[in-house]
């Protein structure tokens, strides 16, 4: 067994894509990292559903080739059906010559981790960070439980900088005291499961059983229910359901009623009990995340970085977490290494990327949730990153915003901004398409 070694240029806490992205970078650039994740890869996570964006980010690190060589199921885009409205969106019309995903997370989540240490990251699973002090501006003690083999020993670390990708867990912003949730109007409970041999949705809006994947290309279909929302997303062998309701409507469930509520809804629903029928769900396979929303005032220091989930989470509804670790990873790792060329100016380096994450973040809980200038959003930050993007991705995100009733705020920063008008005048209705039922 690997010993931890006692000091390292840079600690990074938990292996998700988040951590193993910025492990891969650093060790890249020749920086000593140790990245300590307290579970054992591969393990059961939910997000499988990847938009396109993802692929420049994947480059960068070096890892496509192994993910394209996986075979994971590669999607045309998503359907949405919400209030009655049907909206498609195809990433092809937007230049997007690489396709989304739908992955199984655990293979996906530990390709990246063993490329990060294939690059020279030295990688500790089970390894839990209980605490960091950063008495010692200059040298961070990081303690951790190795719970490797037999063993259950206490010990730490020190290094320059730590990396915070623990996750919903938030580590620091938790020992920080800066993790804010969403406001209660906003708070519901994520469930999800697995069933094999559902049906799917086609690019063409027909269903589609499972011997059909792999010559039809499947969309991420969406469709809302009473003040939440439901997804399918089919993969190799299984698909993914994921039901969003208000944490109201299942107060003082337990478990068993809560899988119970949560099997009847899925297979009553229009469209979901046709997919369903013929399925099985697999038993054990049921999840729960309550109030699952939620941001830090705080998330870059002189000396820490939290990024990923560990820095927030938005409703997943439009895809965007895992690209958003992809992002935090690589903004944070730059700051960092030119921290270490100029370190008189780390804390100047640390303050531009909380602005450039924040605005990230801000930007996808705008989209997703509807809300600005509270929240944690700030508007003006929101504002200039749309006028920033390539004019074919602010295309797709200002036509994904049209398919929902939870964008309306979005849309009006965007007008302030100068870029819905300008995207109205150019927009052809070749990137969208409506329609006025399915085919199954």
């Amino acid at each position: 067994m690997a010993a931890i070694p006692q000091s390292c240029d840079v600690l990074v806490i938990g292996g998700g894509p988040a951590g193993s992205s910025a492990a891969t970078h650093l060790a890249q650039a020749g920086f000593a990292v140790v990245l300590l994740e307290r579970a054992v890869f591969p393990r059961n996570q939910v997000g499988e559903s990847l938009i396109p964006h993802i692929w420049k980010f994947t480059d960068m690190t070096g890892v496509s080739e192994k993910i394209a060589q996986q075979g994971f199921v590669a999607k045309a885009g998503g359907i949405t059906l919400w209030n009655d409205k049907i909206h498609q969106i195809q990433f092809s019309d937007f230049g997007y010559t690489r396709p989304g995903m739908h992955v199984e997370r655990d293979i996906f989540d530990n390709i990246l981790l063993q490329h990060a240490e294939s690059c020279g990251a030295l990688v500790f699973q089970q390894v839990a960070v209980k605490k960091v002090d950063f008495s010692d501006n200059l040298w961070p003690v990081v303690y951790y439980t190795d719970k490797r083999g037999d063993s259950n020993s206490e010990n730490s670390i020190r290094c320059h900088y730590v990396i915070d990708a623990s996750g919903h867990g938030s580590f620091l912003a938790s020992q920080f005291k800066v993790r804010q949730t969403i406001s209660p109007q906003l708070n519901f409970l994520s469930m999800w499961g697995y069933f094999e041999n559902a049906r799917f949705v086609g690019a063409d809006r027909q269903s589609y059983g499972p011997e059909a994947l792999g010559t039809v290309l499947p969309v991420t279909f969406v469709m809302s229910v009473e003040a939440g929302w439901i997804w399918h997303i089919v993969l190799r062998g299984k698909t993914s359901v994921g039901l969003v309701v208000p944490t109201s409507h299942t107060r003082g469930m337990d478990k068993s009623q809560l899988e119970s509520f949560y099997q009847q809804t899925c297979k009553s629903l229009p469209h979901f009990s046709k997919l369903l029928e013929p399925s099985n769900f697999i038993a054990g396979s049921l999840q729960f995340r309550p109030d699952y929303s939620y941001y830090s005032t705080q998330i870059c220091g002189e000396n820490y970085y939290c990024i990923g989930d560990a820095a927030a989470f938005v409703d997943p509804i439009f895809s965007h977490g895992v690209q958003n670790a992809f992002y935090n990873a690589a903004v944070a790792t730059l700051a960092i290494k030119e921290s270490f060329k100029k370190p008189s100016q780390r804390l100047r380096y640390s303050q531009l990327c909380e602005s450039r994450m924040q605005q990230f973040y801000g930007f996808s809980r705008a989209l997703s949730l509807g809300d600005y200038g509270s929240n944690g959003v700030n508007p003006s930050l929101v504002k200039s990153l749309m006028k920033l993007l390539p004019q074919l991705e602010l295309e797709l995100i200002l036509v994904a915003s049209e398919t929902t009733n939870r964008s309306d705020n979005f849309r009006q920063l965007a007008r302030e901004a100068g870029v819905l008008g300008q995207f109205q005048e150019n927009f052809s209705g070749r990137k969208t398409e409506r329609f006025d039922a399915l085919g199954f």
